[in-house]
């Protein structure tokens, strides 16, 4: 009988969680796999080997492994298979398949194109765009960013847009509002490239109000998830054979 087993970072934030499960929920309603799991990398309950253990419990004979995360870095490189790898040690009879993660698509650009006309209206020349990502050491996290900066970039006609990231790399945060915001003539728009709500959104959105009240003509949109594309990408990658 077949698995999937979705595998999310896991958050601190309440709401956070909620939302993750709520977008799982409704995913989980169009597929028609007998035994489906939510499961965490750590942080939020249930841990990997707990859902893990839920769907062989359920009879699972087979688990394909669906990552919720956008791109391919450590988590997906080094800490998914590595917490997988005692599971398959512990039930070698059963076929562990990991699906990729999302990548850079051009259906996910031109859905954060489409937040950023949400949130923003018409996009000018003038106005700035900060795309945020959470960070990583992996070098790959470079090379994909560049594609994500400049595919929005050419999609709302932005003359400036920068990324930087919270932690493991740099331009950290503070420098990227820094650069981003001196002497702008339009508005910032700030674009958390992540998926859900989580700590590291509630801080971004408390520095926007900050520079808000400082005077500041910025403004920050919705995490990926409120858009249907990453629906439409967890079930084609739950899915795909």
């Amino acid at each position: 009988m077949k698995a999937i087993l979705y595998i999310g970072h896991g958050t601190r934030s309440k709401k956070g969680a909620v939302e993750i499960r709520a977008f799982i929920d409704k995913v989980k309603a169009q597929i028609d796999v007998p035994i489906q799991e939510l499961s965490f990398l750590e942080l939020t309950e249930p841990l990997i080997e707990e859902g893990f253990q839920l769907c062989v419990e359920q009879g699972a004979t087979e688990i394909d492994v669906v990552p919720l995360f956008l791109l391919a870095a450590g988590h997906y490189k080094r800490d998914i298979p590595e917490a997988l790898s005692r599971l398959v040690a512990k039930y070698p009879t059963i076929p562990v398949k990991i699906k990729n993660p999302f990548g850079v698509q051009e259906v996910i650009l031109d859905a954060v194109a489409e937040l950023i006309k949400d949130s923003a209206g018409t996009v000018f020349p003038e106005d700035r765009l900060l795309i945020v990502g959470v960070g990583s050491s992996d070098p790959d996290i470079h090379v994909n960013f560049r594609r994500i900066t400049s595919g929005i970039g050419e999609r709302l006609g932005a003359e400036k847009v920068s990324v930087c990231y919270f932690a493991a790399t740099e331009p950290r945060v503070s420098e990227g509002f820094e650069t981003i915001t001196e002497g702008a003539a339009g508005r910032v728009i700030v674009v958390p490239y992540m998926l859900f709500t989580g700590l590291l959104l509630g801080e971004l959105n408390k520095i926007v109000r900050s520079r808000q009240k400082d005077g500041q003509r910025i403004l920050c949109t919705a995490p990926l998830s409120m858009h249907r594309v990453i629906e439409d990408i967890v079930i084609e990658r739950a899915l795909d054979e």
